[in-house]
Parts: structure tokens; sequence; C-alpha cells
């Protein structure tokens, strides 16, 4: 109950807010503005529908420290990709054709910071963390994980490849970052980090969604096995080699920190048939 008392509202948001945004992609200003917008509209609802659900202070999207905490996951998800780029164009796979369009990186700007926000909020906030708490860090990671990759099946030019990378390279890494920290301002700078940097400064696919070109005009070539095609580097095994890598960091961190929420084998003993 407590899980659809969250996930509804958020996902409103989140469903109102992508077809807002994705009705004005020809405009930069309003789909910044309106990609602004749905992010800080759904940290609002999501911070109220947790006091109202849990009688609780929603710790994990507290203001304090929120700049800097933003600020480091987006530096780790920038190069991040960046280290994918460069791996790709080392063999190849990836070259710039000249600049692109510092208008659409603008408008970019908003549409990854409503995808960002809301996806991380709906996965890690609430999916994530609600499920932890009844069987453990490890089966919720592996759950949400894959529920993450399945999602993006519904993405233009997605396979059952790309939904996998994704599960491993995404949704696997957040929730440890989330299980590390302990904030979602990180695991949201992740996100951010990733997106715009593979679309709005290298011009690439972002899980075959067919964004606008960003500051450069990046062209990949090659075996799709190698470069992701047409679903993007996210489906490249850099890409799942570098998130497992970071992955496993986080998760290092999380168990130095004490921060692992251990097997609840009650919990797994009663959903087993």
């Amino acid at each position: 109950m407590r899980l659809l008392k969250q996930l509804v509202p958020v996902g409103a948001v989140a469903f109102a807010g992508s077809a807002l945004v994705g009705a004005v992609q020809g405009s930069w200003f309003l789909t910044l503005l309106l990609g602004v917008a749905t992010a800080a509209l759904a940290l609002l609802v999501y911070a109220r529908v947790v006091r109202w659900s849990e009688r609780r202070e929603p710790a994990e999207v507290a203001s304090r420290g929120a700049g800097r905490a933003v600020a480091r996951g987006v530096l780790i998800g920038a190069a991040l990709f960046a280290a994918v780029i460069v791996n790709l164009a080392f063999v190849g796979g990836y070259r710039v054709d000249g600049w692109g369009s510092p208008a659409g990186a603008a408008g970019l700007l908003g549409f990854m910071a409503a995808a960002a926000v809301t996806e991380e909020l709906l996965f890690r906030g609430i999916l994530f963390r609600i499920v932890e708490e009844r069987v453990g860090t490890w089966p919720a990671l592996t759950l949400t994980g894959l529920l993450f990759g399945l999602s993006h099946l519904f993405n233009p030019h997605a396979d059952l490849w790309g939904a996998i990378a994704i599960a491993i390279e995404a949704g696997g890494m957040l929730a440890a970052a989330y299980a590390a920290t302990r904030t979602l301002w990180v695991p949201i700078g992740v996100h951010f980090g990733w997106n715009f940097a593979a679309a709005g400064v290298f011009g690439a696919e972002v899980s075959g969604n067919g964004v606008p070109q960003g500051l450069l005009h990046g062209v990949t070539s090659g075996p799709g096995l190698l470069t992701g095609g047409a679903f993007g580097p996210e489906a490249s095994p850099y890409a799942v080699v570098f998130g497992l890598l970071l992955m496993a960091a986080f998760l290092w961190l999380a168990r130095r920190r004490g921060t692992m929420v251990p097997l609840r084998r009650r919990a797994t003993a009663t959903l087993a048939p």
C-alpha cells in the first residue's frame, strides 16, 4: 500500500511532465523550462507523499548538501560516459563530424533533468528503498535493476540486450550509489551527468530515444555489438564494464560505511512458493 501511495502521484508527475516536454521539443527554451519544472515538481510531490505515508522527513532529498552531492554525481556520470566514448573512438567506433546545436544542448539540460529526477525518485527513491527494507540490499538491487532495464524495452530501437545492459550499468549501479550514500542526490547527479554527456555533449543516442543534437555532431560506426547500434553506446560492452566497475565501487563503499541492509531471510522465505 505504501508503495502505491508513493508511486502513483510521483508517476503521474513523471508521465505528464514527459508528455509536455516531448510536445515542445521544437523549442529549446520551453524544453528547458518544462523539464526543470517537472523535476522540481516531482521532488516536491515525492517529499510530500513520504511525509504523508511514512510520517517522517525525507532525508534522502534533504536540501542541505544537495548541491555538492549532485555536482559530485554529475562529474562521476559525465566522466563515466566520456570513458565509454574514448574507448569507442580508440577502436574507430565514434568520431566527431563538427559542431552540433548549442540550442539543442540547452534544451537537453531540461529534458535530462526531468528524466534523471523522475526516474531516480521512482526506481531508487520508492521501489528500491521500500523493497530493500523488506528483503535487503542485494535482492532489491537485482529486482529493481531488472525492472529498470525492462522499462527501457518500450523505447525506440530497444532490444533485449539493450535492456540487460541498462539493468546492469544503470539500474544496478544507481541503486548501489543510493545504498552507499543514502541520498538520492548522488544517483540523480550520476544519471543526469551520464545522459547529458551522451546527448548534450557527444551527440550520441541515448537509449534509442532519438533526442535532439547536442554540442557535437557525433557519429558512431562499426559493429552494433561494439557500439550499441541504434540503441546507442549504452548498449556497448564498454558501458556495461564501466558501469559494473562503478557499481562494485559503490557497493564496496556501502559495505565499508555499514549502509548495506542484510538479507531478510524471513521475508525471502515468505515470498518463496
